[in-house]
């Protein structure tokens, strides 16, 4: 199987009329308690462990370098610690915290999401990692805390223009995280990207203490590794304003230090909730992709 064949089979996964049929659900379920929510959703889980999905052009990154990793220790779950990584092949190893600006579509919900990342190492496996810490989202998520998630953010704004801009404008209701940014693209150029980083944090990730379960409950991407051989460096001259704010980590002296997109669509297999797929390296990850048999596999939420 090639790119191209993934790609078209990820897509053929996504039914819209699934995704309005969850977000119907959710307005249903959402008012159990959450540990009634989470065994409705292991129980589907066990029926389908894989949800597709595609990650729309242009979605960026900043780049947060942190001065002190002490101070972000404490939002570690177990068995995790802050860990220096490379953004592209070249230049130093730093702490970084990650914001992540994305239009999404999956199978079961569909809209524009903001994540708040630290990279860290998983000390069980030696993999680099990416622990989630918060999110804002236009659509309705799950996680372990709160369960089936009514959307957090109204009237977002995620989008490109003709003049080369990138801009996201995204506000909690309770205005208590956002992420607003505007950034030129037209002098970014492609470089290739650290595997260590994009490769193998993307099937270890994690959420931090605030945003889940202190046991770092862990869940994978499978996709193709060339989704995440290059991507635009952007000049950080072109990053016209930039604010970030969650109410979950405080601020620990994070610098701006770099900004990353991605000008093409991403075709992916999330893990879905409660499930986790383990891949110790690039090889077995290209493996388990190109194995997939995207005829007989049941999506998560599928019809």
């Amino acid at each position: 199987m090639n790119v191209l064949e993934y790609a078209r089979g990820v897509e053929r996964l996504v039914d819209p009329l699934t995704v309005g049929k969850t977000h119907y659900m959710q307005t249903k379920l959402a008012k159990l308690p959450v540990c009634l929510q989470k065994k409705i959703v292991t129980s589907a889980t066990k029926k389908a462990a894989k949800m597709p999905f595609v990650v729309e052009p242009y979605c960026t990154f900043l780049f947060y370098e942190i001065p002190d990793p002490a101070k972000i220790q404490k939002f570690m779950p177990t068995g995790f610690i802050p860990a220096k990584s490379k953004i592209f092949d070249v230049g130093p190893a730093k702490y970084y915290g990650i914001v992540s600006m994305f239009r999404i579509h999956t199978n079961v919900f569909w809209g524009a999401r903001a994540e708040f990342y630290l990279v860290a190492e998983n000390q069980n496996t030696g993999l680099l990692s990416w622990i989630m810490m918060d999110y804002i989202s236009d659509t309705i998520s799950y996680d372990e805390v709160h369960g089936l998630k009514s959307p957090d953010s109204k009237s977002a704004v995620m989008t490109t223009t003709c003049e080369g801009d990138f801009v996201c404008e995204m506000k909690s209701l309770d205005s208590k995280k956002k992420v607003e940014c505007l950034i030129n693209l037209t002098r970014a150029k492609m470089k290739p990207l650290n595997q260590k980083l994009w490769i193998e944090g993307n099937t270890s990730i994690a959420y931090g203490r605030r945003a889940g379960e202190p046991d770092g409950d862990l869940f994978s991407l499978t996709f193709m590794p060339e989704e995440m051989s290059s991507a635009l460096d952007i000049p950080l001259g072109d990053i016209k304003f930039a604010s970030v704010a969650t109410d979950t980590t405080g601020k620990f002296g994070a610098v701006l230090d770099r900004a990353v997109s991605f000008p093409y669509a991403q075709h992916m297999l999330s893990d879905a909730p409660g499930a986790h797929t383990h891949y110790g390296s690039e090889q077995a990850l290209r493996k388990a992709a190109e194995s997939i048999k995207f005829s007989t596999l049941k999506p998560f939420g599928g019809r």
